[in-house]
């Protein structure tokens, strides 16, 4: 048994990297797992007498910074954070992409009014900059706010209470607008916030949030809507930069591990419903629901009672696509997030996203984005 792999982090990111950490586990590694809540003067005996032959810890504000001044000459790496720090290797989500990510679900909605909720921290400011970006051709009111108070509360818990600031903020906003708030548990607290202000989600606020994190996303009412991050993709490069760095190979440490977004995950807080045309609310909720199954765009204008050729001139003016080319496009959307955030065959995948055929999925992939599954797959993995 190799000397053991010290884990010192909060025990939300520790359930995101567990998983992938776990097959090597089986190869004879011992992972030692220590709270990155316990002071420095705890952490800093624990870990001498452990004597790692590896660090992995999460970065928070200063508390990393105090851990790592502790000088334990060993590979170290530092997760959720894409800050180049001197002998150590970062690893972080893209968070520009997660901005952008949920930019585009907003975009086939068709709101007038777009905004983010931040809450003062680097990924934050990453994100709100990547989903403004997204818009930034289009001249539809936009608008930022910056909720504080966060920095001494827990992931997991929810009993911040909105400030006079923001009330005034959400009660200002155009409606319908969509907002992005920047991880889950801002996106449960801007849901209670609406509701108390008597603002109907998804009617007038439509919110997605990021991480995609069950914990926080199924016990929000309505459920929340979130960008989706392969966390198991993040873990599994983690663990391997990690054996390598511990068996002498040399890795780039000046520049971080970024993976990806796989999509968002609609739910109840951001659904199609926000459409202000009744017709199109019906399509789109049809289409949305109905994915996996083997429908048609004739069986959608017979069970909805919609002319085709009104639903295909409403689709035109509104998505600039037909309602087949936007079935395709959410099928593509489910089979790129089975590409990233799984391992199934092909032909699962196609069965899964609704087109039953892995064949007929590849042609349709290629039309929406350029490239086969097979790339786009390979691509991914490419980065692991």
């Amino acid at each position: 048994m190799n000397q053991p792999i010290a884990i010192v982090m909060s025990e939300v990111f520790l359930r995101r990297l567990t998983p992938s950490l776990t097959p090597f586990a089986r190869k004879l590694q011992d992972y030692r797992v220590l709270s990155i809540h316990r002071s420095v003067d705890e952490l800093g005996p624990m870990l001498e007498d452990l004597k790692p032959s590896g660090l992995i810890t999460e970065w928070l504000p200063q508390k990393t910074e105090q851990l790592l001044e502790l000088n334990l000459d060993v590979p170290t790496i530092v997760v959720a954070t894409d800050r180049i720090i001197p002998n150590t290797l970062s690893a972080d989500v893209d968070d520009w992409a997660v901005g952008r990510e949920a930019a585009k679900t907003f975009s086939i909605t068709g709101f007038q009014s777009l905004a983010c909720l931040g809450n003062a921290t680097p990924y934050s400011d990453q994100r709100i900059e990547g989903f403004k970006k997204t818009f930034s051709k289009n001249d539809l009111p936009f608008s930022i706010h910056i909720e504080r108070g966060f920095e001494d509360t827990r992931y997991s818990e929810s009993f911040h209470r909105p400030s006079v600031e923001m009330k005034k903020w959400l009660e200002g906003l155009p409606k319908p607008v969509g907002i992005f708030a920047v991880h889950d548990p801002l996106g449960r607290f801007l849901c209670s916030a609406c509701t108390q202000l008597g603002l109907e989600i998804p009617g007038e606020v439509s919110v997605i949030g990021a991480n995609n994190d069950p914990l926080v996303c199924g016990l929000t009412y309505p459920m929340l809507s979130s960008v989706s991050i392969p966390w198991d993709s993040l873990g599994e490069q983690v663990a391997t930069a990690m054996q390598k760095m511990i068996a002498g190979e040399k890795i780039r440490t000046d520049k971080p591990i970024l993976v990806q977004p796989s999509g968002v995950i609609l739910r109840h807080s951001a659904n199609h419903l926000a459409i202000e045309d009744p017709l199109l609310r019906r399509a789109m909720t049809f289409l949305s629901e109905r994915i996996q199954t083997s429908i048609s765009i004739g069986i959608l204008c017979e069970e909805l009672s919609i002319p085709r050729r009104t639903l295909e001139r409403k689709f035109k003016e509104h998505f600039q696509c037909t309602p087949w080319e936007m079935l395709c496009q959410l099928r593509v959307k489910q089979a790129k997030q089975l590409l990233t955030e799984t391992n199934h065959p092909i032909s699962m995948i196609s069965e899964l996203a609704g087109f039953n055929d892995a064949e007929r999925m590849a042609v349709v992939f290629k039309r929406v984005t350029g490239k086969p599954p097979s790339y786009f797959r390979q691509t991914f993995h490419n980065q692991l």
